[in-house]
């Protein structure tokens, strides 16, 4: 179990806090804050999956569904849970001023256009976009750091949406980014790289998939 971040996150989700028991070696109130630029990376002994841009606490009993296009590079990967999808995506930003604001309004306008209902909600990190649409209720939320953009969002039922945007702020408060010296233009996706052996499991399946259709 990977620590769950601060109390006032939960609260400002609108659920009860957890116990302190499940913070690793810290009690809640005292466990420092991310999401975390490489430089400044703690030692805390979390086990973060490491993506290559990002680096990501995984909920226990999580589980990776990968996004693959067809050409080869990985478009992204989702941590599955009991409570729904989450996804962490980190993308170059300029120096000079926090592009969340401008993303999360563009965002919003195409959900709305799409057909969910679009608010509003403050959170530790700056406004947050709540939508309901007839597959899923959806949260997004945008830290803005230095040079990167990390966005986080949570996807599932309805019924579950509380508790599935504590599990996103739990893991957005210990993920690790990884920006890189190298210029990029601004909303660049910081590319993601699977380990070896996770790479390596999803070539065999393709390839037996592949081989499944040739023989049929």
């Amino acid at each position: 179990m990977f620590g769950w971040g601060r109390r006032r996150r939960d609260e400002a989700a609108g659920t009860e806090p957890v116990d302190d028991e499940q913070v690793i070696g810290e009690t809640a109130d005292s466990v420092p804050g991310g999401p975390y630029d490489e430089s400044e990376a703690p030692d805390d002994g979390v086990e973060r999956l490491d993506l290559g841009s990002v680096r990501v606490p995984v909920p226990e009993g999580g589980q990776l569904q990968v996004e693959v296009d067809p050409s080869g590079p990985v478009r992204a990967v989702h941590l599955v849970t009991q409570f729904g999808r989450l996804t962490v995506s980190a993308f170059a930003a300029p120096k000079s001023a926090p592009l969340w604001p401008e993303v999360s309004k563009e965002l919003g306008e195409q959900l709305r256009k799409d057909g969910a209902r679009v608010h509003t909600e403050d959170g530790d990190w700056g406004s947050e976009l709540v939508a309901d649409s007839p597959k899923a209720a959806l949260r997004f939320v945008g830290v803005d750091g230095p040079r990167w953009l990390l966005r986080g969002v949570a996807a599932g039922p309805a019924e579950h949406a509380k508790d599935c945007a504590k599990l996103l702020y739990a893991v957005l408060d210990e993920t690790v980014v990884v920006r890189g010296e190298e210029p990029m233009p601004v909303r660049t996706p910081l590319a993601i790289q699977l380990p070896e052996a996770i790479a390596r499991h999803i070539q065999q399946a393709q390839q037996g998939q592949a081989n499944g259709q040739q023989s049929g």
